[in-house]
């Protein structure tokens, strides 16, 4: 059986970064509402790009691998509200409504909602969270959440069907998700569950397809970007190692120059 991902609690998470750009990346691991109060963010999530601009109201999906870029106004900040729909929510508000999902969501990661005025509204009541005193109080903050959903499938009825799928990720086609998602920095483990697979089948099962243990690819994979991105494109060393999923600059630098047998510094 895939593992399992720990239970997490409700939670409304307010972000405010001032005058830089902040890039990185995240595992989403429970099906989020953001809306964009200031600011814009360019998001790659399910092999798409999005663009979400400051009004934004935006719904990511669960169990997926997501790079981003914050980036503040002119003379301003970012500032963002995310609302974490939690399964153990989920789950108690579908007993409670008996709501369930007649079959799997194959639809999009992320997707743009429509500004409605019951979600303007409801963004207007979480002004506690933004100053930091709404998560003070548990049961408050899971009746907001709870409120946030009865909102989307009034407003989005379709997501239904995403909301209240409690299904583990299904065995998907590992070649390709690994071909796409090796950039991201995460551990094995996370891609054996992503991609519906105990730790032990997902190493016999990339070693069946690509002839060597995933932790050798995924090096040689990024290095061999790394690589190209400094000789080709004239990348500084300081830029790469991020890009293409490696932690650390001093690893990547030891890394590279056991493998190609130069720092990366002096390569180009």
């Amino acid at each position: 059986m895939p593992q399992k991902e720990a239970k997490t609690t409700p939670k409304i998470l307010y972000s405010c970064y001032s005058n830089i750009s902040r890039e990185g990346e995240q595992f989403i691991g429970d099906h989020i509402l953001g809306y964009i109060i200031s600011g814009s963010t360019d998001l790659y999530v399910g092999g798409k790009s999005y663009v979400f601009n400051e009004g934004d109201f935006r719904f990511l999906r669960k169990n997926q691998l997501a790079k981003f870029s914050k980036h503040p106004p002119k003379g301003g900040e970012f500032k963002t509200i995310s609302i974490v729909m939690d399964k153990e929510t989920l789950g108690s508000l579908s007993e409670e409504l008996a709501l369930q999902t007649p079959q799997p969501y194959t639809g999009d990661s992320a997707m743009m909602l429509q500004p409605a005025p019951l979600l303007k509204n409801y963004i207007d009541s979480l002004a506690p969270y933004m100053d930091g005193s709404g998560n003070d109080n548990k049961m408050l903050t899971t009746l907001k959440v709870k409120e946030a959903i009865m909102i989307l499938l009034q407003t989005n009825p379709a997501l239904k069907n995403t909301l209240f799928d409690f299904s583990e990720p299904g065995k998907i086609d590992l070649e390709a998700y690994m071909n796409e998602h090796y950039k991201f920095n995460v551990d094995i483990r996370r891609f054996a569950y992503l991609t519906g697979r105990s730790l032990a089948t997902f190493k016999r099962d990339f070693e069946k397809i690509f002839h060597t243990s995933p932790n050798r690819w995924l090096q040689q994979k990024r290095l061999n970007d790394a690589y190209f991105l400094i000789k080709e494109k004239g990348w500084k060393t300081s830029d790469v190692f991020m890009e293409v999923g490696f932690k650390d600059f001093s690893h990547f630098s030891f890394a590279f120059k056991k493998a190609y047998g130069i720092a990366p510094s002096r390569l180009i």
